[in-house]
Parts: structure tokens; C-alpha cells; sequence
């Protein structure tokens, strides 16, 4: 077994760790014995330690565990296919995607959902998907363009995208909480349903981007040295951008917008793993995971008995620590 796959398993198994330990933060704090004992206990008669393990707490981990996994392979994959190190899960618009399908969603008052989501956040994961494909059309459209307009392009959308949002939100503001309190990022609330709908389609991603690992160590290098060994740019590249989106799609539909977990997730683990793909994206994921994790965990209990939207929280503490690693990296 090589030392890349070895420092993988020590990720996972951190990942583990957290999980179990987040178990036990909350407004009511568990010890590890009545956690083991909840965890194996799920009869009729249970106690309120194991239905709150069990009906809140459980769900929310193994939710914020693929959210997290969803957005550091994301940001991994993009980074790589971009050759830009501030390249994140949101580059080409996903998230003012799925900003605007959700707020078009809570707007109309539409309730009915599908697809394994509720209405809301199938909404917003339309949306991402939506805007992903308009993106990646409209430099098809362009014949032989190079890659780096797929970020491009992915900005003019963006910008697009969230004036739209913005409007609605001037048109409708009777229903503006709403709207900012998804935009925000939350795992809140959200239990087995949201993890039974968006879990599904982060696995599909993921393993996507794992298959992908080869053609995107090739595109990491430029797209002539890609070319010169046969790569079939447009192709591989529309497959990268389809996985890493619908990843990213079923992450911010179930959550909501959580920034910089995408972005900072790559350079952490590309310190642990390296550079090859193979390694990176599910070091990513499992980086990804246990930071977003952690932020939950905090944000849970930094304000008690306010509990804070994870999503301000990763934006408050991502962007000084992303500073830092920027400096480092430099140098």
C-alpha cells in the first residue's frame, strides 16, 4: 500500500473521529457513553440522548460529511481543470444558480418537490445545474475556445444570475428572510429527508471526479501538452465540469451557499497528498468534510443558544485563513 493511499485512510479515519465527537455538541451535551449506547439503540422505547442522536444530530453529520466531500472534490477538480489556485465549486456559476431557482421557488410559493428534494431546494439545485449548462454551452458555441472561457464566461453568468436574484428579492421583499436565510448556508433543520434527496447525486459527482483523475492530472499540465498526448479537450473537460457540478449542485440544494470549504479544502490537501488527482480529490473531499464538520460544530456552539449559519461562519473564518495560506504558498 503506497503512503498517498495510507495518508488517505488517515483522513478518513479523522473524518470518523469528528463525526463521532460532533455527536456530542449541542445544546445538550452527550458523553461517549451515552453516545455508544444511542448508537446502538434505535428500539421504540428510546431514550432522549438516542433520539437526539439518532433523529438530529446523526443526520447532520453524515449531511455536513457529503456537503463538505461534494465541495472540496468540486474545488479540487476546477482548480485543476482552470490551472488556478482561487479556482472554487462556485466558478461557473452554480451558486448564483441555485440562489435564483431557490428564490424563484420561494417567490411562487411552489411546495410540490421531486426528484428526492423538496421544493426549495430542487429549486436551487435546477438552478445550479441550469446555469453550469448554460455556461458550458455557451462556450461550446464558440468552437475551439480555450478553457479558461469556460471562466470567463462562468463571471458574465454569475453576475447575471445574481442581479436576477437581487431583483426578486426587491419585487418580493415580504418573503426577503427567506431568501437570505437559505442564501446564507445552513445545515439546520435539515435531516434524513435532505440527506436521502442530495446524497444520491454528491456520490454520483464524487465518484465521477475519481474516475475523471487521470484527464484532469493531463489538463493540470496545459492544453497543448493535453492535446499532444490525445486528450479530447472539449469532451473531457464537459464530462469534469458535469461531475463536479451536479456535486456541487446537491450540496448547495440541501445547505445552501457555503463558501470557501471549496476553495481552501485543495490546499490543504495537496500539502498532505501532492498534486495527482487520483490522491487529490478524495483527500479534498475528506479535507473538505471534516473542515465543514468542525464549522458546524462551532457554529452550534460559539453563540449558544444562537446558533449561527454555518455559511457566515466559514466566509468569516475562510477568508483570513485562505490569506495565510496564499502567503505560504508563495513563498
Amino acid at each position: 500500500m503506497s503512503d498517498r493511499i495510507v495518508r488517505v485512510l488517515i483522513l478518513l479515519a479523522l473524518l470518523t473521529a469528528v463525526g463521532l465527537a460532533s455527536l456530542a455538541v449541542g445544546s445538550v451535551r452527550l458523553s461517549p457513553a451515552q453516545i455508544v449506547a444511542a448508537l446502538s439503540d434505535r428500539g421504540p422505547s428510546r431514550d432522549v440522548a438516542t433520539t437526539i442522536v439518532w433523529d438530529l444530530r446523526l443526520p447532520r453529520v453524515i449531511l455536513g460529511s457529503l456537503v463538505g466531500l461534494a465541495l472540496g472534490a468540486a474545488g479540487a477538480a476546477y482548480q485543476g481543470l482552470f490551472r488556478n489556485p482561487l479556482a472554487d465549486p462556485y466558478v461557473i456559476g452554480a451558486s448564483t444558480g441555485s440562489a435564483l431557482g431557490a428564490t424563484i421557488v420561494i417567490v411562487t410559493a411552489g411546495q410540490a418537490g421531486g426528484m428526492g428534494f423538496g421544493a426549495v431546494p430542487l429549486g436551487g439545485f435546477l438552478g445550479a445545474m441550469a446555469a453550469a449548462g448554460l455556461v458550458y454551452m455557451s462556450t461550446a458555441w464558440w468552437g475551439p475556445a480555450p478553457i479558461v472561457s469556460l471562466l470567463l464566461a462562468g463571471s458574465a453568468v454569475s453576475s447575471f444570475l445574481g442581479a436576477m436574484v437581487w431583483l426578486l428579492m426587491v419585487l418580493h421583499d415580504e418573503e426577503l428572510a427567506r431568501i437570505v436565510s437559505w442564501l446564507m448556508g445552513s445545515l439546520a433543520g435539515r435531516g434524513w429527508p435532505a440527506l436521502i434527496g442530495g446524497g444520491p447525486y454528491i456520490a454520483i459527482g464524487f465518484l465521477g471526479l475519481c474516475i475523471l483523475s487521470r484527464p484532469l492530472d493531463a489538463l493540470s499540465l496545459g492544453e497543448q501538452p493535453a492535446r499532444a498526448l490525445g486528450l479530447p479537450l472539449k469532451p473531457i473537460s464537459g464530462l469534469i465540469v458535469a461531475a463536479a457540478s451536479l456535486a456541487t449542485a446537491a450540496a448547495v440544494a440541501v445547505a445552501g451557499v457555503i463558501g470557501f470549504v471549496g476553495l481552501i479544502a485543495p490546499h490543504l490537501a495537496r500539502g498532505f497528498v501532492g498534486a495527482r488527482h487520483r490522491y487529490l480529490i478524495p483527500a479534498s473531499g475528506l479535507v473538505g468534510a471534516i473542515l465543514l464538520v468542525l464549522a458546524d460544530d462551532l457554529a452550534r456552539t460559539v453563540a449558544d443558544p444562537i446558533e449561527l449559519p454555518v455559511g457566515v461562519l466559514t466566509a468569516i473564518l475562510g477568508g483570513p485563513f485562505f490569506l495565510v495560506v496564499l502567503r505560504r504558498s508563495v513563498r
